[in-house]
């Protein structure tokens, strides 16, 4: 067990490259940057507090460092990893919302940031007001997968056992409010199913637990799903995004099984404090663009079932709206809570 647990460690510190889906959204044409100091008025004139309101070796941690690493190569000034956990995102995030709009302080998050209004009776921050959206970097879907004793070979089959079965069916998820979490509340509420939430104390435990069979069903992280699903350890029936992924090209999408419309995904974005300079902004969303639409970037991200996206500053304001009203509906329905 002591191998597997440490398995599933490097699987959880891999997530680094997030979970996605779907197409390119950048200008054509841009190209990998040298180091430049000469954006919007010389800006960065210092070291960049980049913070990351998750701890060491997550998801959203290892993302963000790949990104940072880019950006102080791009700029030619350090963009300083800053990790402050806690409360899902918020304590981070209350600390951004709260500094100075100089573009020497930025956010890099993830799903919680638009779920945590909800899940949470009170957040210090508006994320709509407290921020400006720089870049959207990356999606990430889940893959539905369920154990091989489950007989059920495809969405259609898990539906009809689901419903032949109310309220006897588990899905492991990676703790309450987690994006594997919601994934199966927005497909019970779709499916007009009640599969019933088993919380587990990160991905590595809740994989574990669907791997030997205590779990029968789980939305599961793409990094964590292709070695299990070729080894047969596990089957995948679907991914959650919006188009077929090029890591799992036999697998459909949730919405072409049968339920139209559903998509869930994790994602991963960059955010500067309201009031932020203009310029600023759109410097450090040109500068994301260039990265995101590098080859090695490309490669990385797709080689680990994940999307890399990038686009417009207000593209990514109207994803975090749609975001907000989506996921605020699915946890009212869903009766979830954090505090």
């Amino acid at each position: 067990m002591s191998a597997r647990m440490s398995a599933m460690h490097r699987h959880q510190f891999l997530i680094a490259v997030l979970i996605g889906a779907g197409g390119l959204l950048f200008a054509a044409g841009l190209q990998a940057a040298e180091p430049v100091q000469d954006h919007a008025h010389g800006y960065p004139h210092g070291p960049v507090r980049y913070v990351v309101p998750f701890p060491v070796g997550g998801g959203v941690d290892v993302a963000g460092r790949i990104l940072a690493q880019r950006l102080t190569e791009h700029y030619g000034k350090p963009f300083v990893v800053e990790n402050r956990g806690g409360a899902n995102g918020n304590i981070g995030t209350e600390i951004v919302a709260h500094a100075a709009p100089d573009g020497l302080t930025l956010l890099f998050t993830g799903a919680g940031f638009v779920t945590n209004p909800s899940l949470y009776s009170h957040v210090p921050y508006d994320p709509i007001k407290d921020f400006a959206p720089v870049a959207l970097m990356a999606l990430g879907p889940n893959v539905l997968v369920v154990h091989p004793s489950l007989p059920v070979k495809n969405v259609q089959e898990l539906v009809a056992l689901a419903k032949a079965r109310p309220g006897q069916i588990g899905f492991a998820g990676s703790g309450s409010g987690s994006t594997p979490h919601l994934a199966g509340e927005l497909f019970n509420q779709t499916a007009g199913v009640n599969m019933v939430h088993i919380p587990y104390r990160g991905t590595g435990p809740a994989l574990i637990a669907i791997l030997g069979g205590e779990t029968p069903v789980m939305f599961l992280p793409a990094i964590n799903a292709g070695p299990n699903i070729a080894s047969g350890r596990l089957r995948g029936l679907a991914v959650t995004s919006r188009t077929r992924l090029a890591g799992f090209p036999q697998l459909p999408t949730v919405a072409e099984s049968g339920l139209p419309g559903y998509e869930s995904a994790q994602w991963y974005g960059v955010l500067a404090p309201a009031g932020t300079d203009l310029a600023i902004l759109n410097s450090l969303n040109t500068a994301t663009n260039q990265i995101m639409h590098t080859d090695d970037m490309q490669t990385r991200m797709n080689n680990d079932g994940l999307q890399p996206i990038g686009g417009t500053r207000e593209a990514f304001a109207a994803f975090i709206n749609s975001e907000i009203a989506k996921w605020a509906k699915v946890i009212k329905a869903s009766g979830a809570r954090v505090d």
